[in-house]
């Protein structure tokens, strides 16, 4: 194969970055390579959420977690990132204390951002395999999709688990993270497409 074949091969949509790792194409190879990244995306997404800042007036905290599971959906396409995100949060409800600050259940106030992360994961995953992270204005736009899924999912969920108005909720549960989403877009935005560029190579 060309050198120009196979850099076609990799920048055409259909594909995620992590479908570029090598690996044994056996079938048990792909399954034990797909287990691993599954893995590694809940444990990745489960480190990020104990970077944690509390918002005064909230009850959710600002926290890597979000940014990690949009970039583990992004990355491994959506079918893992669902299942990668779904085990991050079975065993945070089954007790693991890697919820944001070391919480764990689904009793808490922040528990709807978690099921949000589950479907944006997965949303995002789609949009990648469609080249939704090859350049930085599709990167933006794929990641402003997830994050809107995230608050349409937690910001409710907040709204009923602590009694607050949808009004007082958006102010608690959204308002005080725009900026902080902005500046994680910005940082998807040059890492993602920047990736598939050393890919290309």
């Amino acid at each position: 194969m060309s050198t120009a074949t196979a850099t076609a091969a990799v920048a055409r949509p259909g594909k995620v970055l992590a479908d570029l790792l090598p690996a044994s194409r056996t079938k048990s190879a792909v399954v034990a390579k797909s287990a691993a990244l599954v893995v590694g995306g809940a444990v990745l997404t489960g480190i990020a959420a104990q970077i944690a800042i509390p918002v005064p007036g909230s009850p959710v905290p600002v926290t890597g977690q979000t940014f990690a599971a949009l970039l583990v959906g992004t990355a491994l396409g959506a079918r893992r990132g669902f299942l990668s995100i779904a085990l991050y949060a079975l065993a945070g409800m089954a007790g693991m204390p890697w919820f944001a600050e070391g919480g764990s259940g689904y009793s808490m106030p922040s528990f709807g951002y978690v099921l949000g992360m589950l479907l944006a994961a997965t949303v995002v995953g789609s949009l990648a395999r469609r080249g939704g992270d090859r350049s930085a204005l599709r990167t933006v736009g794929t990641m402003l999709v997830g994050e809107a899924i995230i608050y349409a999912i937690g910001v409710p969920y907040l709204a009923l688990s602590t009694g607050m108005s949808l009004t007082a909720a958006i102010a608690a549960g959204l308002t005080p993270f725009l900026i902080g989403d902005a500046l994680k877009a910005a940082l998807a935005m040059g890492a993602l497409p920047t990736a598939w560029k050393y890919a290309d190579k």
